[in-house]
């Protein structure tokens, strides 16, 4: 691997990921202790601040893996610091995937760190490059529902447990959606450097337009379902219940009013 050199200030974790960080510890805690008066916002902002660490990781996964396989630049470019400001578009890094989340509970891709591929070689390493992030979303999932497969949810209490298991569903979309082989998103990146010349040209006008492809095709009633129902299977699979999922969802949009099912089942 080529070694990589940076200075210790672009490798200093960002106040404004430390302040996000610090977020996700104090509404986790007012989740699980049942401080917040209504358990719906201390859901809300726990599991937002927590899907935020989670984009702030995934993009690191990318810089720090392009970091060890010969870019050097990331480290200047601020991508080692795990503020989501210096991403290449903090919009689409961030913003948008939390919109999302509050709109239809969805785990979308988020933004993009830029990577100088021309300073790698060896297409393996630009392969893992791509694979980081949402490799960082599949093990982020596997912390959420840790407590679920290892069946260790005694003394866990009901909302906290909702949190995790709609954190988890997220984690799992977004991990599907990365990985899907289309332009634009992580799973292409996978597969890019396996293919010819001509095939990479032909693709290259549409990786603008990738999300919004899949997003369109998430409209569609039948692929809708078949998507939803590989997420539930995943996340059985995993021992993450689908009454645990619906309250963690409906417990988030606060502002609608949650089955009493959920607090009190």
């Amino acid at each position: 691997m080529t070694t990589a050199t940076t200075r210790s200030g672009e490798r200093r974790i960002s106040p404004v990921f430390l302040g996000i960080l610090a977020v996700t510890a104090v509404t986790g805690w007012a989740t699980w202790s049942g401080f917040a008066e209504q358990p719906g916002i201390a859901v809300f902002l726990f599991v937002t601040a927590a899907w935020i660490v989670s984009l702030c990781l995934h993009e690191y996964a990318h810089a720090r893996t392009a970091l060890h396989s010969g870019d050097i630049t990331v480290g200047a470019k601020g991508y080692l610091t795990l503020n989501p400001l210096k991403y290449t578009h903090a919009l689409l890094s961030i913003v948008l995937p939390v919109l999302f989340v509050i709109m239809g509970g969805i785990g979308l891709p988020g933004g993009a760190v830029f990577i100088e591929r021309g300073r790698i070689r060896g297409r393996w390493r630009h392969s893992l490059i791509s694979a980081a992030g949402p490799l960082t979303n599949v093990l982020f999932a596997a912390v959420c529902t840790a407590p679920f497969w290892l069946h260790a949810l005694d003394g866990v209490p009901l909302v906290f447990r909702y949190a995790l298991a709609f954190l988890a569903l997220l984690q799992v979309t977004a991990a599907i959606l990365n990985f899907l082989p289309v332009p634009g998103l992580d799973g292409y990146g996978v597969i890019e450097p396996w293919l010819s010349y001509s095939v990479k040209r032909q693709v290259e006008p549409f990786a603008p337009f990738g999300l919004l492809f899949v997003f369109a095709l998430l409209w569609v009633p039948s692929v809708n379902i078949a998507f939803f129902d590989a997420i539930d299977a995943i996340l059985r699979g995993l021992s993450v219940d689908d009454f645990s999922q619906a309250c963690g969802h409906e417990l988030y949009r606060f502002w609608r009013d949650s089955p009493d099912v959920c607090i009190n089942p």
